[in-house]
């Protein structure tokens, strides 16, 4: 996928703030759903428009400063993005949260963890309910094993 500097910067650092700074399954995960986001029509279109849109991601994503240690892990793991790598447990979620974090609504279809993150599909509560025996439940899933992506070796982003 062709995309500007601009949305690469905003994916690369939606994916580090998202994913708590972590390894490159954590990482990617992040952007796997940001991807996702960025494929259906509910969500705004460009990348830095889904990574923007108010109450979604934190607070200042787009605009923190990274750590110069961490460039080129986000570099690396963002262009594995943009190349179509995604995480293979997140599937089609669009939607996450803290792990370990326990919220009341029934319809969370919980797929995977990793970076930190708990990765749910938004679900009609009733379809939720049948499935709970093949539910991921975040506060007991161990980070998924992610394989190892390779990607272009390219500049890091300032």
């Amino acid at each position: 996928m062709a995309v500007s500097d601009a949305e690469r910067d905003c994916l690369g650092r939606a994916m580090y703030f998202e994913s708590n700074r972590s390894d490159e399954g954590g990482l990617i995960a992040v952007g796997t759903v940001v991807m996702n986001r960025l494929e259906n029509a509910i969500f705004p279109g460009g990348i830095c428009a889904v990574v923007g849109q108010p109450g979604q991601f934190a607070a200042g994503v787009l605009t923190k400063p990274m750590q110069e240690k961490d460039l080129q892990k986000v570099a690396d793991a963002t262009d594995a993005v943009l190349a179509g790598e995604r995480h293979p447990q997140v599937g089609k979620a669009m939607y996450f949260h803290t792990a370990g974090r326990r919220y009341p609504y029934g319809n969370m279809h919980y797929v995977a963890v990793a970076g930190g993150n708990a990765f749910y599909e938004k679900r009609d509560a009733r379809a939720a309910k049948s499935e709970t025996a093949s539910e991921v439940k975040p506060e007991k899933a161990a980070s998924a094993s992610i394989p190892t992506f390779a990607a272009a070796p390219m500049m890091a982003t300032p």
